[in-house]
């Protein structure tokens, strides 16, 4: 058969031969076998020691103290067995500590996810601001909470900012002794802590309603649904991500709350504010109480985990629905 003969054609040009081309070399492999595999393990070693001698070691022997008497001085200490963890559940003072922080976790939950919802639904709107108030709201998280802390603690002093506001504008029965009131310490102490991370809370819904299609709010729209409506049967299932997150993050934040208690009140009047975290480290740096103290974390622990796996399982089952 001619060159012509094989010419395509449509076009006249000619066609490439069919004859089949001897296979050339085999082109070697850029990489060994094995190499690509176990470099990452190597690279996970410097990690996994610098975590174990961090995280692993102290907690195994903080575990192993729990079963002492130990009072974190002496070398010398002697094996008590699970009396620290029953003693935990008969001290009067740990107990007041242990509802405390259920009405911390409960209260910081509630609030600071309701706030921040609000405000991330506000600014998440077309007003020409919104970029400021975002930064407005969330500005106090980035804060350290011991600034904080001592910024309130003379915010709400007997002679601080707010009573002397209250009392200027014509309220003087309003002005309190916010901290040294039993009954308005703890919700006082609440308040500081939602204020401070309710922006925070906003970031994470903020993100959330940003990642909902338009389209379904217009649908909805032309179906004649309400503002309500339309949050409550497309916005609130859509957030179910965004509020599992701020939910755990705020329950663990609320049950393991300490700087803000600590700078405030110390755990008063009395042990009206109290927590697991300040009447645990009392325990370890005032009365040297170290092996008690230490039982008393681990059971705080297993507050927290337990807490956030029922919390995590059962939002997780709401988002799935």
């Amino acid at each position: 058969m001619t060159q012509r003969e094989l010419a395509d054609p449509r076009t006249g040009d000619p066609g490439r031969s069919t004859t089949p081309q001897p296979p050339g070399p085999a082109r070697p492999s850029r990489r060994r076998a094995g190499v690509g595999t176990r470099a990452p393990w190597w690279f996970l070693l410097p990690a996994l020691a610098l975590f174990t001698l961090v995280v692993v070691i102290p907690s195994w022997r903080g575990a192993f103290y729990s079963l002492t008497d130990w009072d974190g001085l002496s070398p010398r200490f002697d094996f008590v067995g699970l009396d620290n963890f029953f003693r935990v559940f008969r001290d009067s003072a740990t107990g007041a500590s242990i509802m405390n922080t259920a009405l911390y976790a409960l209260g910081i939950t509630v609030v600071q996810n309701f706030i921040g919802l609000l405000l991330a639904l506000g600014v998440n709107s077309a007003i020409r601001s919104r970029n400021w108030l975002r930064v407005l709201f969330f500005a106090p998280a980035v804060v350290t909470p011991l600034v904080v802390a001592n910024l309130w603690q003379y915010i709400l002093a007997p002679q601080g900012a707010l009573n002397i506001a209250l009392r200027a504008i014509g309220l003087d029965f309003m002005a309190q002794d916010w901290l040294g009131n039993a009954q308005l310490a703890l919700p006082a102490i609440i308040s500081v802590v939602v204020w401070q991370f309710a922006g925070y809370s906003m970031v994470i819904f903020l993100a959330g309603l940003q990642s909902i299609p338009e389209d379904i709010y217009e649908a909805a729209s032309l179906d004649g649904a309400g503002s309500f409506k339309t949050f409550w049967n497309i916005t609130r299932p859509l957030l179910a991500p965004s509020m599992t997150i701020n939910l755990m993050l705020s329950l663990i934040g609320g049950l393991k709350l300490f700087d803000q208690v600590l700078i405030m009140t110390q755990g008063g009047p009395g042990s009206a504010t109290e927590s697991l975290s300040t009447i645990a480290y009392k325990d370890a740096f005032q009365f040297q109480l170290f092996g008690y103290s230490t039982a008393l974390t681990l059971v705080l622990s297993a507050f927290v985990a337990i807490a956030s796996i029922i919390q995590f399982t059962l939002l997780r089952r709401g988002e799935d629905k």
